[in-house]
């Protein structure tokens, strides 16, 4: 899916730099701009026969490019360059959307008229655009250190000088400033050219992230949907005294690297089941939200290596349902090779840390959320709820629960689905009405001295 989504990005900037080019052929049909003094964004003017073809160009154009660089790889250095072309882009479509009046230097009628803000806006537009694609092909130039991009990078260096001094000569304005025109769109392509010829690092199944406290019988700590490590620091600060405490984050999710394929429940019952310790040693699970589904299958599939349970405010189904729609488990394929792009980087630094804090989280102190691959993790965790669920009703009518202490604390106000759970588990069930959803943050010692009280 990683070489698909660079395949589209490259075709972003592909057709990015010919539309950008638009003004080639379409010079021709608007005889009343002067090639050789007036400006290129003349022929997008409201006055002129073509303005909408020449204005839709332009916004289509900047469209392409944000999308390529959105869909772009993110890459640990040259950032700057990648936000100064999508800055690009943005100042493009807004050429297009603040076109001139009329024709400034072609027509000296234009001058003595009421014109309009967006004719103003558009100077500021037109700017903008040739500064920013100026800082990021200097940027991406001196990142990447080929021939091509250095040389398209002075090139346009050059024709940039040459138009100021054409527009302080006020001569051979439209000469110049073609000239650098031409070069953006060339650099376009060029970027399109990179994007498909870089190679691309093969990926393995990497080991997640895993931190271990104390020493003692092992407790396995399982997140809920989202959920990271230090989640979990309280409760296993009060275990750690006399257990060996195993907490981990799921591909994807706080420190662990990206997943390569969306999570499934068999696969995050094998996931609990690598983690524990070997037979015939058995672990205790801890598992909150939708992670108790993960424990609950894990103690199903695996009964012999498993010596209590603790499901910590659950995730519940009270009627059974489809699994996942196609185009959720379509998007779901999807995710993992987004949350390594531009785009997923660019949400999760804006918003991750934000939504952290809404649902419970409380700040994100080891700022993993924000970065693109979390935001991803998270997403291909809810399009896989229901898929989970419906593997669950699977698993519970094909392997019976096996006969170990359990307990389910259910936190805030409940709907009976609870009870029913512990009821079917042959499980104590423990009320805490005036905790919220994230009990590890609410109420570790509930979760801790209920555990060594069993």
């Amino acid at each position: 899916m990683e070489r698909r989504l660079i395949m589209v990005s490259a075709c972003a900037f592909f057709v990015a730099g010919v539309v950008y080019s638009a003004w080639v052929p379409g010079q021709f049909a608007s005889p009343a701009v002067d090639s050789a003094e007036g400006y290129l964004s003349e022929l997008a003017a409201r006055d002129q026969p073509w303005s909408r073809l020449f204005r839709l160009a332009d916004v289509l154009a900047g469209l392409a490019v944000v999308i390529g660089v959105a869909l772009a790889p993110r890459a640990a250095v040259a950032w700057g360059g990648w936000l100064a072309l999508a800055l690009f882009g943005v100042f493009t479509i807004a050429d297009g959307a603040l076109p001139l009046d009329c024709a400034v230097v072609s027509d000296p009628a234009c001058a003595r008229g009421p014109l309009s803000l967006p004719h103003h806006l558009h100077t500021l537009t037109s700017t903008l655009a040739s500064v920013a694609a100026l800082a990021a092909m200097v940027e991406l130039a001196r990142s990447w250190r080929t021939r091509a991009a250095v040389f398209l990078a002075g090139a346009y260096v050059l024709a940039s000088v040459l138009t100021l001094a054409a527009v302080t000569a006020a001569h051979l304005i439209g000469v110049a400033q073609r000239v650098q025109v031409l070069v953006i769109a060339l650099w376009l392509v060029y970027v399109a050219a990179r994007l498909l010829a870089a190679p691309q690092p093969v990926r393995g199944e990497s080991r997640p992230h895993v931190v271990e406290d104390g020493r003692g019988p092992a407790v396995l700590v399982a997140a809920g949907m989202g959920g990271a490590w230090f989640h979990w620091d309280a409760v296993a600060a009060g275990l750690a005294s006399a257990h060996r405490v195993i907490r981990f984050d799921r591909p994807g999710l706080g420190r662990s690297p990206a997943p390569q394929t969306p999570p499934t429940l068999y696969g995050e019952a094998a996931r609990l089941a690598a983690l524990a310790p070997s037979h015939p040693e058995k672990v205790a699970v801890i598992a909150h939200s939708v992670a108790a589904w993960h424990a609950e299958a894990f103690a199903r599939l695996h009964p012999l290596r498993v010596s209590r349970v603790v499901l910590v405010d659950p995730s519940c189904r009270t009627k059974p349902g489809r699994g996942t729609s196609a185009p959720g488990r379509a998007l779901g394929r999807w995710l993992p090779a987004f949350g390594g792009t531009w785009a997923a980087a660019a949400l999760a630094r804006c918003f991750g840390p934000l939504a952290h804090r809404l649902a419970g989280g409380g700040p994100d102190l080891a700022g993993v959320y924000r970065e693109g691959k979390v935001l991803a993790a998270v997403a291909g965790e809810w399009l896989a709820y229901r898929d989970m669920a419906a593997e669950l009703e699977l698993i519970r009518r094909e392997h019976p629960y096996p006969r170990v202490p359990t307990l389910v604390i259910t936190a805030g106000r409940t709907d009976g689905c609870h009870e029913r759970l512990a009821d079917a588990l042959g499980a104590d069930l423990l009320r805490l009405p005036r905790a919220g959803h994230q009990v590890q943050l609410d109420a570790p010692e509930a979760i801790t001295r209920s555990f060594n009280g069993k």
